[in-house]
């Protein structure tokens, strides 16, 4: 599927799931309800932005919400919750009753919630923008909160006491950056002052839900600005502390350092790049700024770090894997066309070769060099002038244990060493695959004897 496909694809699930939205609201209306579209999805709408999600909110209980749609999963009851599951081309709808909070007692949760009405509940959200009320009937805003106001000058503002929404949900510090650098925003005064002097209670969040916002900010276009935003309000060591290590010295008047070249691979990135891809453009010069033993070289400290980072924030192992694959390699195919065979091959058929080529494609816009060495291996993909990239194995493990070899590093090395040289061209059968091992396995042998003649004491004289 293409990249239009998938274009057509998206907006027909999104139109899908307005409609679904819309026909919960009209069926609770039917039945005497308020029903109105919250949240983010106003925000969006007014922004003239199609959501991806929508919101419903009503002054209906959880029981008479699931008492009126079929299929459906009370998945916050006791904080008046519904999903109302729709067609499979529909997704689901979230339905909440109008609430106030009770006090937050772990950062994250009410203690006791009182259902009420949809003022109450708009002053219970996080920032004024996301407080907003839609009739999608009528086409009737109704704002509480002021975000009408701040949504046209450009505003980010929490709602009420700056600190005490962050006290209610750690997570919103992360969120308040996450929309202002989405939207192009700036960050209410206020707010911003209570984010900064907070910052450090980040880390009282699951790391599961930093990670989920770290991703949503990553994907975005504007990723480059919602990092250094992170940098500025004093969340990037919370979030990625080897990333604040290569921060550090970061000099706002020069565009020379780490950080700011971090900034600019970020930038250069395709629009809707892959989270690992992302991630990998933040973390691949950590290893420059790490107090690891480097004479190993800096791209295995630099992926040994982005490993760490990925555990810390609990990815799954395809992701790690990737991430780190990406950031050990992100310099691999530099003079590309003077590389071995063996070695090319084994990079473009890596299962991540296209985030790679676009990570080198991102880091050369980033230091103002051509991208000659992507457009060599692309188009040595396409042509693959010394044969496919991924041929079938002349030899096995099998083989080598047919010749009496037993499973160890020296069983692995050689099967490598027959690998390269069978992508290298110098061997094309099993037969010859076979000598080679023979040849290298005498070579083993002699070198062996030899050293034992030079360690043994001479023979006494007769």
């Amino acid at each position: 599927m293409n990249r239009q496909d998938d274009q057509a694809q998206d907006r027909s699930l999104k139109e899908a799931k307005h409609q679904l939205a819309l026909e919960i609201v009209r069926q609770l209306r039917s039945r005497g309800y308020q029903a109105l579209f919250a949240g983010g999805c106003v925000r969006d709408l007014l922004l003239g932005q199609t959501p991806s999600d929508y919101d419903v909110a009503t002054d209906a209980r959880p029981e008479q919400v699931m008492g009126l749609f079929r299929r459906c999963i009370p998945v916050g009851a006791s904080f008046g919750v519904v999903r109302v599951l729709g067609q499979t081309s529909q997704g689901d709808v979230e339905v909440a009753t109008f609430r106030s909070d009770g006090a937050y007692v772990d950062g994250r949760h009410p203690e006791q919630v009182y259902f009420g009405t949809a003022e109450r509940d708009a002053h219970r959200r996080d920032f004024t923008i996301n407080g907003m009320f839609l009739d999608p009937i009528s086409d009737e805003v109704i704002d509480y909160v002021g975000g009408q106001a701040d949504l046209e000058a450009g505003i980010v503002r929490a709602i009420g006491d700056p600190a005490a929404r962050f006290r209610e949900d750690k997570l919103r510090l992360l969120r308040a950056v996450r929309f202002t650098a989405r939207l192009d925003f700036q960050l209410d005064r206020p707010t911003r002052r209570a984010l900064e002097h907070m910052a450090p209670e980040l880390r009282v969040v699951a790391v599961e839900r930093v990670a989920q916002e770290l991703r949503k900010i990553l994907v975005d276009r504007r990723r480059a600005a919602g990092l250094e935003l992170i940098r500025e309000v004093g969340l990037l060591g919370e979030i990625a502390p080897p990333c604040a290590r290569l921060a550090d010295e970061h000099d706002p008047e020069t565009r020379d350092d780490l950080w700011s070249h971090t900034l600019r691979v970020l930038d250069s990135l395709p629009a809707d790049p892959s989270f690992p891809l992302a991630l990998a453009a933040l973390l691949h010069e950590t290893g420059c700024a790490s107090e690891l033993d480097r004479s190993r070289g800096l791209q295995l400290v630099a992926r040994e770090i982005a490993d760490g980072q990925c555990r810390r924030l609990r990815l799954s192992n395809q992701e790690r894997e990737r991430t780190s694959w990406l950031v050990e390699h992100h310099q691999a195919l530099r003079n590309a066309p003077e590389l071995k065979p063996s070695r090319l091959k084994r990079l473009l058929s890596h299962p991540g070769i296209e985030e790679l080529l676009e990570l080198h494609r991102a880091h050369a816009l980033a230091v103002g060099a051509g991208s000659s060495d992507v457009a060599f291996c692309e188009k040595y993909m396409k042509n693959q002038p010394q044969g496919p990239l991924d041929p079938p194995r002349l030899i096995t493990g099998h083989d080598l244990a047919r010749l009496g070899l037993k499973p160890g590093p020296r069983f692995t090395s050689l099967l490598e060493a027959v690998r390269d040289a069978q992508l290298d061209g110098r061997v094309g059968d099993t037969t010859e695959a076979l000598a080679l091992v023979k040849e290298s396995l005498e070579k083993s042998e002699n070198s062996r004897l030899a050293q034992e003649k030079r360690e043994s004491p001479e023979s006494p004289a007769e």
